[in-house]
């Protein structure tokens, strides 16, 4: 078990001044991960106070570049060195299979070196022509105080994508998590010190969402940064318009995965058991609709079915086991009730359906589903389900399939499954939104991730996700 008494602020552990605690819980077993104090308005407000003086009088903004790429570098071989260790801390937490929280540990090393050759690059300082008797110095300085707010479903994924941008672009950063995963990121700030970073630069703790808000209009933050459902990056993009504060976000989909005429049916199916059930279906990137050819629909109904039927559901931890609980029982509630809302609607169900896995009697799990005969018009395709739940929609033309991706609220990611790139991506580059593949190949991170409409504000990765984090100053000289 992983417990903390203290709060982890400014780089050091201080008693807090609330008296709630929460209690981390594996959504399998309900046996205890651990405990960590939740923070209060009051931690909230010291927390700001420290970062706001380590932005406004210390070192960390005025640090060259190339040393605070140094620290960061650091952190990634202290933080390889151990992933392992984090993937099983984060499976007990929120119930993803080790599988996956492995898988992606392992690929935060990439994430993070991408970063960091785009702050090698980036133009920190530059002079360009300007008018006839002189010229400017265009700098990018950090913005200030950012306060970055992250879900529980990958959880280090989710922070190290806003930390490092925000940090290699001279900021204070106070990373508020979720309730469900409040154990991970303390790791991740003890890490941070270990590799050299000065206090009073980051400060991490969980807390509910009375005190989110609380950190979001606090007058000393200076931007948000928020990955989490559409319906709170509205209620954040409300409070911080207020303010006239800048915030990014990376927010909910309903992501289209699109069969072509020809494509290799056997590659899509073994291709959509990552992209649309992967981390058992709790990922804003699901390819939750997938549009096949009319002609096409029940043998591939039939094929995908077959495959995501064979896989393992159980305890998380075992390593050949592809489906674990949801993250808590409020949300298995949640999935389980959009099950009820498809069948109720008339969609058809290919796999799964209402109940408890075969065999599983415990834990917070659902049966992984498939809707097939799915119209575009239903709840179960419009609304972002977050969970192992997906819609096959029949389409008779490729224009019709273009059309019925891109009726949706959201534009997050997608996929277009081809017999050749050529044509895969000409229907690619018609799809409004922000992120596709075609043939299942991976964007990597280098390129900006965001979405479109109501997936979300900005970018991240790469130079992109730097340029969130700085301000622009011209000086004509």
């Amino acid at each position: 078990m992983t417990s903390y008494e203290q709060l982890f602020i400014g780089g050091q552990r201080v008693a807090p001044l609330g008296t709630e605690i929460i209690e981390v819980r594996s959504p399998y077993d309900g046996s205890l991960t651990g405990t960590v104090p939740a923070a209060s308005k009051a931690d909230v407000d010291a927390a700001v106070e420290v970062a706001r003086a380590a932005f406004d009088n210390g070192p960390w903004p005025k640090t060259e570049p190339a040393q605070r790429q140094a620290i960061l570098s650091r952190f990634v071989e202290l933080y390889s060195a151990r992933a392992e260790e984090f993937a099983t801390l984060i499976t007990k937490e929120n119930g993803a299979p080790i599988g996956f929280t492995g898988v992606l540990s392992g690929m935060l090393a990439m994430q993070s070196q991408a970063y960091l050759k785009a702050a090698s690059e980036y133009p920190w300082e530059v002079r360009v022509s300007g008018a006839a008797h002189g010229n400017a110095i265009w700098r990018r300085e950090p913005l200030g105080v950012v306060a970055a707010i992250i879900p529980w479903n990958a959880p280090h994924q989710s922070a190290l994508v806003k930390l490092f941008p925000a940090l290699l672009a001279g900021c204070t950063v106070i990373l508020k998590l979720a309730p469900e995963t409040a154990l991970d990121g303390q790791l991740l700030g003890e890490l941070f010190m270990e590799a050299g970073l000065p206090k009073g630069v980051l400060s991490i703790f969980a807390a509910d969402r009375d005190v989110s808000e609380h950190l979001v209009v606090h007058p000393g933050v200076d931007k948000i940064a928020f990955t989490g459902s559409t319906g709170a990056g509205r209620r954040i993009a409300s409070l911080a318009g207020e303010q006239l504060k800048r915030a990014s976000f990376e927010l909910g989909g309903k992501s289209a995965a699109i069969v072509l005429p020809g494509a290799d049916e056997d590659a899509v199916v073994a291709g959509l058991q990552y992209a649309s059930f992967g981390n058992n279906g709790q990922s804003c990137v699901a390819h939750s609709r997938v549009l096949v050819h009319r002609d096409r629909h029940d043998a591939f109904v039939a094929a995908l079915a077959a495959r995501i039927g064979s896989l393992k559901v159980g305890n998380p931890l075992e390593p050949d086991t592809f489906f674990g609980p949801q993250v808590s029982e409020r949300q298995r509630e949640r999935v389980a009730g959009y099950i009820d809302i498809g069948i109720s609607e008339g969609a058809t169900v290919a796999l799964g359906g209402p109940g408890m896995p075969d065999g599983i009697n415990h834990g917070a799990f659902v049966r992984p589903t498939i809707f097939a005969n799915v119209r575009n018009d239903m709840r179960i395709a419009r609304e972002e389900i977050f969970g192992p739940v997906i819609c096959v929609l029949p389409y008779d033309t490729v224009d019709e399939a273009v059309q019925i991706a891109n009726d949706s609220e959201y534009g997050l990611s997608g996929g277009v499954w081809a017999a050749d790139e050529e044509t895969g991506l000409a229907v690619a580059r018609r799809l409004r939104t922000g992120t596709l593949s075609v043939n299942g190949a991976f964007t990597g991170f280098d390129a900006p991730f965001g979405g479109y409409k109501n997936s979300g504000i900005g970018r991240e990765f790469g130079a992109e996700g730097i340029n969130h984090y700085v301000e622009h100053k011209s000086i004509g000289v």
